[in-house]
């Protein structure tokens, strides 16, 4: 089945179901995942609306898909279609009226001899040992901790989108985080960042955050998408940490009241 979005509609010059020659896109046919345990809330489950992104359309579905609240997967675009739970609240920074907070202009100055470099995204053996230190000092227990480098190369490179990976550098050289990015029409797409464990005082998660912002006004795209925020879930209390921030509800994108 296609989707349908009143929060997500096609250019103006453009008709939704056609490309720019005017000639029709493939539809999108979705599937519903089965249930298991959610990772952010206890005795909850989880359920996932997923499609996937293929083809010479793949971009234009994933921006589309982005504005009405779904993220990205290797190639498959999803979104939490859990029974009698709306608790993932998906969320992006208005870049252009964002202004840094004294803690945030703190993190600036804390990582200021870092260089950030956008590379394409090709994975390399650097990232992936940096992938797997992060994950066995902060999520040994999660299910990315078993992840192979050839699963790693499928986590960058397995994908028909315009992707990019944010690297942060140090005078040396040596690699201290890495950001998977999407580039969509109306913004970027924060997909998963890690960075060296021993930096916790450097608040380098904030900064990549800090960094796209930067980047997506440098492009003058209007948003930063951070996937979804969860009221009752303290690891994701940070997003809101990015003022204004807005949050897509029924009635679509409108800014996120005080928490």
């Amino acid at each position: 089945m296609p989707y349908e979005s009143p929060h997500a509609p096609g250019p103006s010059s453009v008709p939704a179901n056609e490309n720019a020659k005017g000639e029709p896109r493939p539809e999108l046919h979705f599937m519903v995942t089965s249930e298991s345990p959610c990772p952010y809330l206890p005795d909850r489950y989880e359920r996932k609306l997923l499609t996937d992104l293929h083809g010479r359309n793949a971009a234009f579905h994933h921006s589309r898909l982005s504005q009405a609240g779904f993220r990205r997967s290797h190639h498959y675009a999803y979104r939490p279609a859990c029974r009698g739970c709306n608790a993932c609240v998906p969320v992006r920074v208005a870049v252009d009226r964002f202004i840094a907070s004294k803690s945030q202009r703190r993190i600036y100055r804390k990582n200021a001899d870092l260089e950030p470099r956008f590379r394409p995204a090709m994975a390399t053996r650097e990232q992936y040992r940096l992938f797997s230190r992060y994950l066995q000092a902060r999520h040994r227990d999660g299910e990315m901790a078993e992840m192979t480098f050839s699963d790693y190369r499928a986590m960058i490179e397995d994908t028909n989108i315009r992707t990019e990976v944010l690297e942060l550098r140090d005078a040396n050289d040596n690699l201290r985080g890495a950001c998977l990015t999407d580039v969509l029409d109306d913004g970027l797409s924060a997909v998963y960042s890690f960075f060296t464990p021993e930096d916790e005082k450097r608040s380098l998660g904030r900064y990549f955050i800090l960094m796209l912002i930067e980047e997506a006004l440098r492009r003058k795209l209007p948003y930063l998408y951070l996937g979804y925020w969860i009221a009752q879930s303290r690891k994701m209390a940070y997003k809101t940490d990015f003022r204004p921030i807005e949050a897509l509800k029924t009635n679509g994108w409108s800014d996120l009241e005080d928490t």
